[in-house]
């Protein structure tokens, strides 16, 4: 297995845990890989083991609660883009960037992207 092939099966890395930043290759995988907790590759040496829920290290008043972004898995809405295989495409391009603030721009002139934009902005600022 290379550093590319998935963390379960070992097949060719798709996308990346958000938390972790580990490889997977499916639903599949990515389902085996959330039943265990994973922290972000900064925090596995850090943190002690009885604390089950990472925080944010430097929040500020921007800052969007864990919660509320727990409240993005159930949009219909958001669902509904992610659907769309360019969408997918360009968000498995933004994560493998170098420079992800340049593609942003670039795909923020794409409705398609800006649709799927709105749709996490409606479900992050509901209050």
């Amino acid at each position: 297995m290379t550093l590319n092939n998935c963390i379960q099966c070992g097949g060719e890395q798709k996308y990346k845990c958000p938390t972790c930043r580990e490889p997977y290759c499916s639903v599949q995988c990515c389902k085996l890989h959330k039943a265990k907790p994973c922290l972000p590759p900064s925090e596995i040496q850090e943190m002690p083991p009885c604390k089950n829920k990472p925080d944010y290290e430097f929040p500020t008043e921007d800052t969007v609660p864990i919660e509320k972004f727990k409240l993005l898995e159930e949009s219909k809405e958001l669902k509904t883009c992610l659907a769309n295989p360019h969408v997918r495409e360009i968000l498995q391009e933004l994560d493998s960037s170098e420079f992800p603030d340049i593609l942003m721009k670039k795909y923020m002139q794409e409705p398609i992207f800006t649709e799927f934009v709105d749709a996490c902005l409606n479900v992050i600022q509901e209050k």
